[in-house]
């Protein structure tokens, strides 16, 4: 879980970096949370090896690691 949590910040930096189209804050953040969640949450229930449970419980992890960097992000820029 360690690793999907570094992964996320670092998809946090560079979709900081290179996406320069405005966009609400809502979606946003449905999308960072929404998306790894689904994704894992169906990995892990629908794992029969533990490769598959280890790989959903790291995508499940990339949800908040991606809000945290988006975050600091916010308040560093002081919007």
């Amino acid at each position: 879980m360690i690793i999907g949590v570094a992964l996320g910040m670092m998809a946090a930096l560079l979709a900081a970096v290179e996406v320069t189209a405005t966009v609400r804050p809502d979606v946003v953040i449905g999308l960072v949370i929404g998306v790894p969640g689904v994704l894992g949450m169906l990995m892990i229930l629908m794992s029969s090896r533990r490769w598959v449970t280890a790989v959903g419980a790291m995508i499940l992890a990339i949800g908040p690691g991606w809000f945290g960097a988006l975050t600091a992000i916010q308040v560093a820029s002081g919007v």
